[in-house]
């Protein structure tokens, strides 16, 4: 029983498709299942995407780059503005991992693989995968497929989400599973997977085109993944879970004919965007990277050109080659002086020159600008903190992990603060802050109970680390409930 709903993982990771208008092609969506509001409401759906959110930071190299999350999460919520049935908020987050891959799962939660920016040519590709996710979502997918497994098997739901949950990331897994049900189980699962995919590729490309991207990238996108592993021996697990039937690709291209042409400019933050990937998370050598930029620039649109440029600074600043990544930093900030990719990497370089004063010069300028952005306010928090001006950083960081709670880069930097301060109690609360992200309930609850321990007795901290544990009970208990 279990293993047959390991085997649902295939309805929740997703390829990608898109379209930028909507009117002509929305007649004809279909209607695929129930509401499934018989087998979870959208709060049970909410709790449990939350619960397996800190699971997969527990046990996945989640990407922490306030850069990359801010530009992913521009693009998701630019997609989920234009999106029908939303009844749930999205977050939007990247593993690290060059296999092409995505998945959506309770709760409007969408993880992309790093490995999509090596393979989506352009935003708008990247965009089509983003809305067929989103569209698994809004459409309740997952919570359907468990109510018709429900009708078919005498397995509790609560056993049907355990199992959806610890499958959903690992395509490897759901479909080794899938081989293991019986005949008639795995049609029926096989036959309901493509239905959603086929459903969500609609409502995503529709999603597209009301977001003004161009959806003739998604069959452009789905057509060239075909046949690139077309004959591969171990296709991306995207492919696993979400085969490329050419009716499929077929589909999107017909659909894609009915919107009107839409002239799309190159995205510069998007290969901004790609650029960083490739510099930092390729996991390629120095002498790769930098030769995958000057191969590629030599052919792409003049618009991007400066993409490569901050490649190569990113490649030079993360090398300790500090004056040849200054020299290109110091031409791109010119030309955009409020762009965070830059300013990130700037703050970064100067840092490493050993003058975080001059870092934060330039986050408070920036803040003039863009008074409370996560990636400006992150960066002038750090460079505080190398600055040794710790009361304002723990002011600055406080204010942000009130603003940010789920956002562990905020709680690091805070816990180093409190440390450089000899505040114990504040940095064993901020370390207790991440267990309970991670899941780590009774490390969470450890932690906060020895700084209860070292503050003064009677006092208001000590009343606020008690509360919080006792916060932390119930989340604990709840957590539990779920397994």
């Amino acid at each position: 029983m279990l293993k047959r709903a390991r085997s649902l993982v295939c309805l929740c990771v997703a390829t990608a498709l898109g379209v930028p208008q909507v009117t002509y092609a929305e007649a004809d969506l279909p209607e695929i299942g129930t509401a499934a509001g018989a087998t979870l409401t959208i709060d049970q759906e909410i709790i449990y995407g939350d619960a397996y959110m800190r699971m997969l930071r527990a046990s996945s190299p989640i990407v922490n780059d306030p850069v990359m999350n801010e530009y992913v999460d521009s693009i998701g919520h630019r997609l989920v503005s234009s999106a029908n049935d939303v009844k749930t908020p999205f977050t939007f987050f990247m593993i690290r991992d060059r296999n092409i891959n995505a998945f959506a799962f309770f709760g409007g939660h969408v993880a992309l693989h790093t490995g999509l920016f090596l393979h989506a040519h352009t935003e708008s590709e990247l965009a089509s995968v983003m809305a067929h996710e989103i569209a698994h979502v809004t459409q309740r997918h997952l919570a359907r497929r468990m109510e018709d497994e429900a009708r078919r098997s005498p397995a509790t739901v609560a056993a049907l989400v355990g199992s959806l949950l610890l499958a959903i990331a690992s395509p490897q897994a759901g479909m080794a599973a899938l081989t293991a049900t019986t005949a008639g189980s795995m049609q029926a699962s096989i036959n309901y997977t493509r239905s959603n995919e086929k459903e969500a590729d609609r409502f995503g490309i529709a999603t597209l085109a009301r977001a003004k991207f161009d959806v003739n990238d998604m069959p452009r996108f789905f057509g060239r993944l075909a046949d690139d592993y077309r004959y591969a021996s171990k296709p991306p697990p995207m492919l696993l879970t979400h085969p490329l039937p050419e009716d499929r690709i077929t589909d999107t291209r017909a659909r894609a004919q009915n919107y009107p042409p839409l002239r799309v400019l190159p995205s510069i933050d998007y290969h901004l965007a790609r650029a960083r990937v490739v510099a930092r998370y390729a996991n390629i050598k120095q002498s790769a990277a930098l030769d995958w930029f000057e191969r590629t620039a030599k052919k792409a649109d003049p618009a991007i050109k400066d993409s490569f440029e901050y490649g190569k600074a990113l490649v030079y600043l993360d090398n300790n080659q500090l004056d040849k990544s200054e020299a290109i930093l110091t031409k791109l900030l010119k030309s955009r002086p409020n762009d965070n990719f830059y300013l990130d990497a700037a703050s970064d370089l100067y840092i490493a020159q050993g003058k975080p004063e001059k870092s934060v010069q330039l986050m408070q300028k920036a803040l003039k600008t863009k008074p409370n952005n996560p990636v400006i306010t992150l960066n002038y928090a750090n460079a505080l903190l190398e600055s040794d001006q710790l009361e304002q950083t723990v002011q600055v960081l406080q204010r942000y992990t009130h603003d940010h709670p789920d956002d562990t880069n905020g709680w690091h930097l805070l816990s180093e603060a409190h440390i450089k301060l000899s505040n114990s109690d504040g940095d064993l609360a901020a370390r207790g802050e991440i267990m309970a992200l991670n899941a780590q309930w009774d490390k969470a609850i450890q932690l906060y109970s020895q700084a209860s321990q070292i503050a003064e007795l009677g006092s208001l901290k000590q009343a606020r680390y008690d509360a919080r544990i006792d916060q932390l009970l119930v989340q604990r208990d709840r957590f539990m409930a779920l397994q």
